[in-house]
């Protein structure tokens, strides 16, 4: 047995151990892709507790589904989000519903009843230090005798000044939602709704979990509206938005693949007009992305969704390897067996790969996992088809294997027509329009690095959810203040520091409010000042509680036995205490604790407009330890920094490869390079003349660019021996094919909803048409005999 079957038999044994590795993880294990969009994030190592800030606010909505079910008339609504609660009551191990019982309310009322002489409002402060007795008094006897119930003396003496009612109002205001009839009600002008805050027991983020979950809430949806025709339900939620995410890149990825292979075997069968290099081809890519798979599955534990969709494009790639050695298969007949025919290719096919793998490793230096798992998915795939072409396609493909046709005959010809560079005149002149034509093109393009770009829901999904932010006035959980200190006293102090300039803002109109943990729980130092102001306004000899028991007609033991009462509750609530009742549960997500030898906490805000930003954001300065944390615009900021590092490692690897080609072809060496930089100046001048703004996408387009356009230019150099001899278009047939077979592949990228893979595809798009352009004028195939040549096959 010769060394070539040998190897071959070992990388069957290879291969077989990929396939039964590949059909454990489906059929065994079950996997399922991740579609957590979070995954494609920076990784910031800088500051881990801002980090972890901002997975707290998200992770506490990540398993929320809020839902609004409204009419026009509140027994409507009762009706239509009774059915929808009774469809998810069938199934209690999706859903933790919440309820507004009585009970509930009442022991949210009784934890802060027992400390309420030291809750009242930051106003209420103000005016205990600024009003005198007879204020104190007067309101005191206003409440006493109030209107519509007469004197209460029993309840009104827990809090005969109202300073606590007062907190309990200003804290009912932090949300429009209020209980109504055993229900959550909220209401617009239009419509009146129930409120059902919903609880996933399953993840969000999970593929299976999103198939059992989305069918019940359209089956709740359709039971609502069976029950009150006239119902609105308003949903939203990250199940919601995974799921469409989901369901469209597996759309996505089953039109790029079923599109590519399609066009692969169509275009392999006009050319070669047998179903055996169409097998051969697709077997190559097959074993690419079943080598892919497995080995990204064991580095990485898993498999991003938008990975397969983007690894559905190395069909377009990974064919170059195949077509290269079928295509010189076919004019190397009955010159060369197919041994001698792989040694004398391997050199050019081994530089390919090379160039192809730079290009996707290029995507692994920027700061996203999921594209470093996109880069090493890709290069995987192109090592593994490559080594079966390599150990395979030798001992499959014997000298009789091929025959080609008619069209083979005539797109060869095409290349005697090319115009072909020369160092006269009339190159200057197109070299100097090009420049020019390319600057004022780049001078254009704008930038946009916006992350949102990752993703694009449906309009239904973002109309929900701006109608119930706006109902709920709910704050965004990727603008906030993070508040740090030594101690949770420290934090509470700081919170409050920061309050008291929000509430101007509050007062401009620019804000409607603020969660904030010091809301609950002022810091300790606030309430030992507001017991000693209250015992010394209120409550000391002579005071307005003695005035208003005069009023009353009550003697001297009321007024000690109602003093001693409130003083009892003004013991000081701590924030372990607030946190471990029943009552704080909505507000947890905003208390860190203790992170890395610090505590933390976070304030976020409502009715922030993207406008006010900028007046928000200098509130922090000056504060210690205060600091506004605005995720959508740091990660946009580190998209636009890594668009421009990224330029310069494309220009890095452009140095690279040129090296990496002086050895084979000394001189000719930027005639390789030449087509493909000139199709990326091209590429990014026709986008400046399109208006398009230029993101981080594109330039790593153009890395990717780097690697497919080499293969072409290593095409055309390694047959230019052969072009002296006037007889030889097999280079420029294998180009021919290749960028076909790409354009299909990356240019189906650009039919993608996601606005970054479509910037992607149809960079790839231009540029693989660019290089398909320009790599014959740069090749040293101008045929002594062409001439001759083309009269021979009977073009004119």
């Amino acid at each position: 047995m010769n060394k070539g079957r040998s190897l071959a038999l070992l990388w069957l044994v290879a291969v077989a151990l990929l396939l039964g590795h590949n059909g454990y993880l489906w059929l065994v294990k079950r996997i399922v892709p991740d579609t957590d969009i979070m995954a494609l994030l920076p990784v910031q190592e800088r500051d881990p507790i801002l980090q972890r800030s901002f997975a707290h606010m998200v992770d506490a909505a990540q398993q929320r589904v809020i839902v609004l079910v409204g009419a026009a008339e509140w027994d409507d609504a009762k009706r239509a989000a009774d059915a929808y609660s009774a469809v998810l009551a069938q199934r209690p191990d999706l859903f933790d519903t919440a309820n507004a019982s009585d009970s509930v309310q009442a022991e949210w009322l009784s934890l802060f009843q027992r400390h309420r002489l030291v809750l009242m409002t930051p106003g209420q402060q103000e005016q205990l230090q600024k009003e005198g007795a007879a204020f104190w008094t007067q309101a005191a006897l206003a409440k006493l005798y109030a209107p519509f119930g007469g004197p209460k003396l029993s309840a009104w003496q827990d809090d005969p000044f109202g300073l606590f009612s007062g907190w309990v109002q200003e804290r009912a205001q932090e949300t429009p939602v209020r209980p109504r009839d055993g229900h959550l009600f909220v209401a617009d002008n239009e419509k009146q709704y129930v409120l059902l805050p919903l609880t996933l027991k399953v993840p969000a983020l999970s593929m299976t979990a999103q198939g059992r979950v989305l069918p019940l809430l359209e089956e709740a949806v359709a039971a609502a509206r069976k029950a009150a025709p006239q119902a609105r339900v308003i949903q939203a939620g990250v199940i919601l938005h995974a799921a469409n995410a989901g369901s469209q890149a597996s759309r996505e990825m089953h039109t790029i693949g079923v599109g590519s292979i399609a066009g692969i075997v169509l275009l392999i069968w006009f050319t070669f007009r047998t179903l055996k290099p169409i097998a051969l081809i697709l077997l190559s890519i097959g074993v690419g992305v079943l080598g892919a798979l497995s080995v990204c599955w064991l580095l990485f534990g898993q498999i991003h969704l938008m990975t397969l969709v983007f690894g559905a494009s190395l069909v377009g790639v990974a064919q170059d390897y195949g077509i290269y050695y079928l295509c010189n298969r076919l004019s190397a007949f009955p010159v060369l067996d197919s041994r001698a025919l792989l040694k004398k290719l391997l050199p050019g096919l081994s530089l390919t790969l090379l160039a192809a793998v730079i290009g996707y490793m290029g995507l692994a230096f920027t700061p996203f996992p999921g594209l470093r798992q996109m880069a090493v998915f890709s290069a995987l795939g192109l090592v593994f088809a490559w080594l079966t072409v390599v150990f395979w396609f030798p001992q499959l493909i014997g000298p009789h294997s091929l025959k080609g046709g008619a069209l083979v005959r005539r797109y060869g010809a095409l290349l005697y027509r090319w115009p072909v560079l020369r160092a006269n005149a009339g190159t200057w002149l197109a070299v100097a329009m090009f420049a020019v034509l390319a600057a004022f093109g780049i001078a254009r393009l704008g930038a946009n690095d916006d992350i949102r770009l990752l993703q694009n829901p449906p309009k239904h999904l973002v109309d929900d959810q701006i109608k119930l932010g706006k109902l709920l006035d709910a704050p965004t959980p990727v603008q906030f203040f993070l508040v740090r200190g030594a101690s949770a006293e420290t934090v509470l102090q700081r919170e409050e520091a920061l309050k008291r300039r929000l509430d101007k803002l509050i007062g401009e109109g620019r804000l409607t409010g603020y969660q904030a943990l010091s809301n609950w729980v002022p810091s300790a130092r606030t309430q030992a000042e507001r017991r000693a102001l209250v015992d010394l306004k209120l409550l000391g000899p002579g005071g307005p509680l003695a005035a208003v028991a005069q009023q009353a007609g009550e003697d001297d033991a009321w007024v000690q036995a109602t003093a001693a009462a409130l003083r009892a509750a003004g013991a000081p609530l701590d924030i372990d205490t607030f946190l471990a009742a029943p009552a704080s549960e909505p507000w947890r997500h905003l208390w860190l604790g203790k992170e890395h030898g610090e505590f933390a906490s976070i304030v976020a805000l409502r009715g922030l407009s993207m406008a006010d930003v900028p007046r928000v954001r200098p509130l922090a300065d000056g504060l210690a330890g205060v600091q506004w944390v605005d995720k959508v615009e740091e990660i946009s900021s580190v998209l636009g920094r890594y668009r421009v590092n990224m330029g310069f490692v494309v220009l890095g690897a452009y140095g690279v490869v040129f090296v990496l080609l002086l050895p084979r072809y000394r001189g000719r060496a930027w005639r390789v390079l030449a087509p493909t930089a000139l199709a990326s100046v091209a590429t990014l001048a026709i986008l400046g003349y399109a208006g398009q703004d230029l993101q981080l996408f594109h330039v790593l387009a153009l890395m990717l660019l780097l690697g497919v356009g080499v293969d072409y230019g290593i095409f055309m150099q390694e047959g230019a021996e052969k072009s002296d001899e006037g007889k030889d278009t097999t280079p420029w047939l294998a180009v021919g094919l290749s960028a076909a077979n790409t354009l299909l592949a990356f240019g189906l990228l650009g039919l993608s909803n996601t606005p970054a893979l479509r910037a992607f595809g149809l960079t790839m798009l231009l540029g693989t048409l660019l290089v398909w352009l320009a790599v014959p004028c740069f090749a040293l195939t101008i045929i002594k005999k062409e001439k001759a040549h083309a009269d021979a096959i009977g073009i004119s």
